[in-house]
């Protein structure tokens, strides 16, 4: 506003006050401060409106990183269902009798039933001495020979440095021979034990060359446990059995040689079914996100920041089309709802639980095959298209967000560049405001001098 409107405002303002509808009368003066306010309302209105305007544009920006992260948990659902080593791939295994076998499944093995025998368990090798009084009773010196399976002997020395129990234990353990040695007590004293470090045949030990004073006795025998898998007799060092059954581990509890355990591998359908319900709640979250942009109610309220948000309404038809998605074929497992995930009216899924768990059960590889389809799987597509949405820099949610931002920013400039402005006018007019007030203020001592001088000429 020009120096000469801001005058015409004041002539304005000046009639009022003549009027009596003012805040000023000559000899007492003007409001400064409220005359300069009142000529500067306008560009201030402008600026007001400018603040307002980007306050909504911060709050889209918050909408949209909002939805984008959502889109993004999506994206790792979806990356669950789509990994071919991960969830789809996972077997699990079940074993009739678990106290005599146990099974656990990679995701290498491969789906079947298997038979297990168990003959007799893998043992593991250990010998205990005579007992003595104490543990640091001394022991005369002397020598003994330690071997373990086909290993070479190793010899242990007793002297004056290791004469008692506790001690040669310490010498033997510091040999790493592949035996663990130890004191034990029981009613009849203290005893040097040793225990092999392996199980089965090849851990047995032998104790051999002894000069001592001490008596080695063997409590027991390394043997290999024994057991048929599939009509194939089995010899194992360990009770851990990996190496049988393609990717199954079998871990053997006890012998049962006349009861056959039945070991079935299949899909891990648990772990399938909460992939799935985990990428249905993560697409409602985004879905419902979204949808509360749009609901206006009849009388206009409602509604969220994106709500004129064109590209938003684009990412909501990309996201219904992506979950409507189908293959031909496949043995009629060609959707989501051929596996049990329905939509309902407002967009959003639900699951049927029974219907997924029938479905996954019969028929596991097709619903991997629709899901998981290098070519044309659902969840390949959806990854397609959560990608051209939320794609860094690229999709339709990041350069709408650029968008926002640059709106933003040039609105920050204009403030800015309107405030600086208003300093200078602002203070334009307080410097003429004060001036037309200390002359409203001198009206009176000018006219007092007038009528003197006018009396005077009379």
């Amino acid at each position: 506003m020009s120096t000469t409107n801001s005058l015409s405002s004041l002539t304005g303002a000046l009639a009022n006050t003549s009027s009596g509808s003012g805040t000023s009368s000559f000899g007492t003066g003007i409001n400064v401060q409220q005359f300069v306010q009142f000529a500067l309302a306008g560009q201030q209105a402008n600026i007001t409106a400018l603040q307002t305007q980007q306050t909504g544009l911060n709050s889209q920006a918050a909408e949209i990183t909002k939805i984008s992260t959502d889109l993004s948990n999506l994206d790792n659902a979806v990356f669950a269902l789509k990994d071919p080593l991960g969830v789809l791939s996972s077997q699990v295994a079940t074993s009739s009798n678990s106290a005599v076998v146990n099974a656990t499944a990679s995701s290498s093995a491969t789906p079947g039933s298997h038979s297990v025998v168990v003959n007799s368990l893998a043992t593991t090798s250990s010998h205990y001495t005579n007992a003595l009084s104490t543990s640091s009773t001394a022991i005369p010196a002397g020598t003994f020979q330690v071997k373990v399976g086909s290993n070479a002997a190793t010899t242990v020395t007793v002297d004056s440095t290791n004469n008692t129990l506790s001690q040669l234990a310490d010498t033997i353990n510091n040999q790493n021979i592949g035996v663990s040695a130890s004191v034990i007590q029981d009613s009849n004293g203290y005893r040097l034990a040793l225990v092999s470090t392996a199980s089965g045949a090849p851990g047995d030990v032998t104790i051999s060359g002894n000069t001592t004073g001490l008596s080695f006795t063997k409590a027991v025998t390394g043997t290999n446990a024994s057991l048929v898998v599939d009509g194939i007799p089995i010899s194992s060092a360990s009770n851990t059995v990996s190496n049988v059954i393609n990717g199954v581990t079998l871990s053997l509890g006890s012998p049962s040689p006349s009861a056959p355990v039945t070991v079935n591998v299949n899909p891990d359908t648990t772990q399938a079914t909460t992939a799935i319900n985990n990428l249905v709640s993560a697409y409602n979250t985004v879905i419902g996100e979204i949808n509360s942009q749009f609901n206006v109610a009849s009388d206009g309220s409602g509604g969220g920041p994106l709500e004129t948000d064109n590209s938003l309404r684009d990412v909501q038809a990309q996201l219904l089309g992506a979950l409507s998605y189908s293959i031909p074929g496949n043995n009629g497992i060609v959707n989501l709802a051929s596996i049990g995930v329905n939509f309902n009216n407002d967009g959003t899924l639900s699951v049927d639980s029974g219907k997924l768990t029938s479905t996954l059960s019969s028929n596991f590889s097709a619903v991997q095959n629709l899901l998981q389809n290098s070519t044309n799987g659902f969840a390949q597509n959806l990854s397609t298209v959560l990608t051209n949405i939320n794609g860094a820099g690229t999709g339709i949610l990041s350069l709408d967000a650029q968008s926002v931002t640059s709106t933003s920013q040039s609105l920050t400039k204009q403030i800015s560049d309107l405030q600086a402005a208003l300093l200078v006018q602002q203070a334009n007019l307080t410097t003429v405001y004060a001036q037309v007030n200390t002359t409203l203020q001198e009206l009176p001592l000018l006219e007092s001098q007038i009528t003197q001088q006018l009396a005077s000429v009379k």
